[in-house]
């Protein structure tokens, strides 16, 4: 039996969560927030039984550099400082000494961030592919109210921030796709390069909720790592862009007012996205096209020079998709997401001064284009301008191009609203999106298309040469070519002769003509039966049939491939290999469930339209 003394190899190289502790000398609740602001996670090692010391219970392991790193941190002296901060409070407390109390409150030791957030993301572009999930939590936590967890003061930041960051995508025309779901609205901005996709939620009143469901405390020690590191990055990209910072708002967002009343807060949040910032260098705020650099080389050193540049031509024309428009948004319309997206491509924007604070202009000024409402009529209408529906304007900036507003008219049944984040590779690819592509490609296809000019007697030819001929056609074809060359032959003889003037000899010779094409005209014959007598008797041309194989054959083969494919791969990879294998065969369910979805819903809206119209029927006749 093999002994195992755990002081070298992976017995040595782990920790428990309850080693670990004990190592840091911290509580449960303090390990948890160290590390969250570390970045530090379990790890699962290649051997458990090891790593475990022999035991067989699944436990959380963490790795020994990752416990030796946490000791070096500063962040553990004030934590263990908490520890005693709060033993001295509630001494002071339980001998009703608020004086004292108040001190030792004031004295309580902060939590400094900002040398972790330079560790953990030692370059800029480090911490711009890490603001994901930065911006969804912030967003969040800006529509919280003040709880006993969620502070005040985390709440007012969030709001700020999240305010600081839209002004910076309006400033930089930095915003690409948009889509709404039930989770709320998926924003997608290009930032130095980098994709950032953050979601904001739709407003509803809050409600609390179970303790059970959700554990604030760990969410709030992200919010307060966050809170730092959101305030570096907007310090970073407001001057990057020559703009002031810290912004001046037109509309304060910390006033008491917008604090005890959530829709007033949202109001002036808004306001404050309608107006441009003060610019460091003294300009409008108008963005300058770049111009787009001709390609000196050989494009077959570069083939991907065409597509680049196509794609950059489209994002400069997006830039300035709502440019010249002005869109005046009624009281029943979602006015915060579609604010943010038409000033974001250049667009101006306003709503009922009497209502909500910040309108630029009135509903009665004849220059604007586009009024979005969410009603299915109105009683008075301008015909300067369309009336469309909010979907129009994501629509139109998912398709990079103002779409026909005939589809979004005032009650119209609105067109479905398409994922703009979807892979060309996706399992399952919705009817829809399927058409669109092919009227893309349909387009495409039609402009790089141009038909041959084909002459009459072009076509003539080929519509000859195209037709098959029979056997005795072909024979018949062959003895008449003879002929004719024969009947030249025998002109071109008599007219070069000079002594064969008289008429005998021109008949001695059309009679020798004739008797050669006689002759010819039997050995053709005579070739003919002979070939009909040679050929084998009961074989004929029979029409060919295309082989379908069935369901069962092809899934054996498939399998049998994948088996030998499965076979070639060496054994260092296999572990990835059936990792990719596993990845497939979800996607592969998933649109399945997908798929079965679809039809399932098709078939509902079928049995709704039945039913409709049995009752007009039934309507109709009584």
């Amino acid at each position: 039996m093999l002994l195992w003394n755990f002081k070298s190899g992976e017995g040595a190289m782990y920790y428990t969560r309850k080693g670990a502790m004990r190592k840091l000398q911290l509580n449960i609740k303090d390990f948890r927030q160290l590390c969250i602001l570390k970045g530090i996670y379990p790890r699962e090692p290649k051997n458990r039984a090891r790593a475990q010391h022999g035991s067989r219970e699944m436990k959380i392991l963490y790795h020994k550099k990752d416990i030796t790193f946490l000791l070096h941190e500063p962040i553990v002296w004030t934590l263990r400082d908490r520890k005693i901060f709060n033993r001295r409070i509630k001494h002071a407390a339980a001998k009703q000494n608020m004086s004292l109390r108040d001190i030792r409150l004031h004295n309580y030791p902060q939590l400094k961030l900002d040398h972790i957030v330079k560790e953990r993301y030692p370059t800029f572009i480090d911490a711009i592919k890490e603001l994901d999930d930065c911006m969804t939590l912030l967003f969040m936590f800006s529509t919280f109210p003040a709880t006993k967890v969620i502070t005040r003061d985390l709440t007012r930041m969030a709001r700020r921030l999240t305010v600081e960051f839209m002004h910076y995508v309006i400033a930089a025309q930095a915003l690409r796709k948009v889509f709404i779901s039930i989770k709320g609205y998926y924003f997608q901005a290009e930032i130095k390069g980098e994709t950032v996709t953050w979601i904001v939620p739709h407003y509803f009143p809050y409600a609390p909720h179970r303790g059970e469901m959700i554990d604030l405390s760990i969410m709030k020690s992200f919010g307060d790592f966050f809170t730092v590191m959101a305030g570096f990055i907007n310090y970073r990209l407001y001057h990057s862009i020559n703009l002031v910072y810290p912004p001046q708002f037109a509309h304060t967002l910390e006033s008491d007012d917008t604090l005890s009343s959530e829709q007033k807060f949202v109001s002036e949040r808004i306001a404050a996205l309608n107006v441009d910032l003060l610019r460091s260098d003294g300009g409008n705020g108008e963005a300058e096209e770049p111009e787009l650099l001709e390609w000196v080389g050989n494009e077959e050193d570069l083939p991907q020079v065409n597509q680049i540049r196509q794609e950059a031509q489209s994002v400069n024309k997006l830039k300035t998709l709502f440019k010249g428009l002005k869109f005046y948004l009624n009281r029943e319309v979602p006015r915060e997401p579609l604010v943010f997206i038409i000033r974001c491509f250049g667009g101006k924007v306003s709503w009922d001064k009497t209502m909500f604070v910040g309108a630029t202009f009135d509903e009665s000024d004849e220059t604007i284009t586009h009024q979005i409402v969410d009603r299915p009529s109105m009683d008075k209408q301008y015909i300067s301008r369309d009336y469309i529906q909010p979907q129009w304007v994501f629509d139109s900036v998912n398709q990079r191009r103002l779409l026909p507003t005939n589809k979004y008219f005032i009650g119209a049944v609105l067109p479905p609203h398409l994922s703009p984040f979807t892979s060309a590779t996706a399992r399952y690819v919705p009817p829809e999106e399927l058409a669109l592509r092919k009227a893309e490609q349909g387009e495409e296809e039609e402009d790089k298309f141009e038909p041959a000019e084909v002459n009459d007697e072009q076509e003539e030819h080929i519509s000859d040469d195209d037709e098959e001929l029979d056997p005795e056609e072909e024979q018949q074809k062959q003895e008449f070519e003879l002929l004719k060359a024969f009947n030249e032959e025998q002109t071109d003889a008599l007219n070069s002769g000079k002594d064969e003037t008289t008429a005998e000899a021109t008949e001695n010779g059309k009679e020798e003509a004739n008797g050669t094409a006689a002759a010819v005209a039997m050995a053709g014959k005579q070739e003919r039966k002979k070939k009909q007598s040679d050929a084998p008797k009961g074989m004929a041309v029979k029409r060919g049939s295309v082989y379908k194989g069935s369901a069962g054959e092809e899934k054996k083969v498939s399998k049998e491939e994948e088996a030998l494919r499965a076979r070639m791969v060496k054994s260092k990879h296999r572990k990835l290999y059936s990792k990719l294998m596993e990845r497939q065969k979800q996607s592969d369910k998933e649109a399945r469930i997908l798929e079965k979805k679809r039809t399932r819903i098709e078939k509902q809206k079928k049995a709704e339209q039945m039913e409709k119209q049995k009752k007009q029927r039934k309507q109709i006749l009584a």
